[in-house]
């Protein structure tokens, strides 16, 4: 996530942002641009972006961010769009009538929109199912039912369904105790739903994809709901720490992959934030861990990426342990685990690249040698 600012006042912003603290301007992040612009009022629900690579353009404020104050995405004002290109993606809301499921819908779009900022740094193309109904991606944010129905969070052909409970912080802390969970999070159920999702996209599509595939993951063919009742039964292997990134990465090539593919746009979420944010580890003792690499995440090569992550960690990690909270990153990458990110980043290199090349040259594409 990069650095944004206040067109008017040049005050910091955060991603979430929908009022300026400083000079109190409207905020409203602009897709087509990936910034957050500072706005004035034009009259007749418009609003003039104020950033400079806007040229005075008008937007509107899409309507979750308007009437449901649960987004701050804005919609160029001669779009027939009355929600913004994220809500679109939503299906299905939390029933409003119960008080806390406004609050929960609200971290579900968070937790979305930023998913969706680093697919679109990646050049992950996600079109909505009304846009594309064979291949578009939908959301539904459900909640279990009073009849004891569980809802459960999974993908199924574009439809990736979350259970509104894991908004609630205190459920998602003690699910996550109860299942042995080193981490667990919004944001990461939405990385591991997509991960799902583009695998029907970019992996069973390309022949040329599922080969290298199977010899790391394993075959996909496999029995799901076996593997499913194997691992509920069984439990992970003992030793799955030297192949795989989770325990439930073992339950099935699905899973692995999906579970990897999180994680690979966990590492490039955070070293693009630390990269945006010019942070550097420079210690006295040239033995320690050093950090001063600022390579664009988008034009890094796996290699490069992978240099940066150990010493960033390491500094997350004593941070957290200086202020009494668990390791932020609290994972441990061994060698066929960082080959499996390695395909990842081929794999999204690829598809990247391909999509830029529909639209037109572009800085996020690499070459051949970045892609390794």
């Amino acid at each position: 996530m990069k650095i944004f600012h206040c067109n008017r006042c040049a005050q910091l912003l955060f991603y979430e942002n929908v009022r300026c603290e400083r000079c109190d301007s409207l905020l409203g992040y602009v897709p087509e641009q990936r910034e957050i612009s500072a706005f004035e009022d034009a009259g007749d629900g418009c609003w003039r972006s104020l950033h400079p690579e806007a040229n005075g353009a008008l937007f509107r404020q899409c309507h979750n961010y308007a009437v449901e104050n649960v987004c701050n995405w804005m919609i160029p004002a001669d779009s027939p769009d009355t929600l913004c290109r994220s809500c679109q993606l939503t299906r299905t809301i939390p029933n409003l009538s119960e008080p806390e499921n406004r609050l929960y819908w609200y971290r579900l779009e968070v937790a979305k929109r930023r998913l969706l900022y680093t697919l679109a740094g990646l050049d992950l193309d996600v079109p909505s199912r009304e846009a594309d109904p064979e291949h578009g991606l939908a959301f539904e944010f459900l909640a279990d039912g009073s009849d004891g129905e569980r809802v459960m969070t999974g993908h199924d052909n574009g439809l990736i369904t979350l259970n509104i409970a894991e908004a609630d912080d205190a459920h998602r802390e003690k699910v996550r105790t109860a299942m042995g969970e080193p981490y667990r999070t919004l944001l990461g159920h939405f990385r591991h739903e997509t991960g799902h999702y583009f695998f029907s996209q970019l992996i069973e599509t390309e022949p040329r994809w599922l080969e290298p595939f199977r010899g790391l993951f394993g075959d996909e063919r496999a029995d799901y709901g076996e593997a499913l009742e194997a691992y509920y039964r069984e439990g992970a292997p003992a030793d799955w720490q030297a192949s795989y990134i989770s325990a439930y990465a073992t339950m099935h090539p699905w899973e692995d992959w999906a579970e990897t593919w999180a994680h690979y746009l966990l590492i490039v979420d955070v070293l693009d934030t630390s990269t945006s944010y010019g942070l550097a580890l420079v210690p006295d003792d040239p033995r320690e861990p050093t950090l001063t690499d600022r390579t664009p995440v988008e034009d890094a090569s796996f290699g490069n990426l992978m240099k940066r992550w150990f010493p960033l960690t390491y500094a997350l990690n004593s941070l957290n342990r200086s202020l009494g909270m668990p390791d932020g990153y609290p994972f441990t990458l061994a060698a066929p685990v960082v080959e499996k990110l390695r395909f990842v980043h081929r794999v999204i290199a690829a598809a990247g690249d391909r999509s830029a090349g529909k639209r037109s040259p572009s800085a996020h594409q690499q070459s051949p040698a970045q892609a390794q």
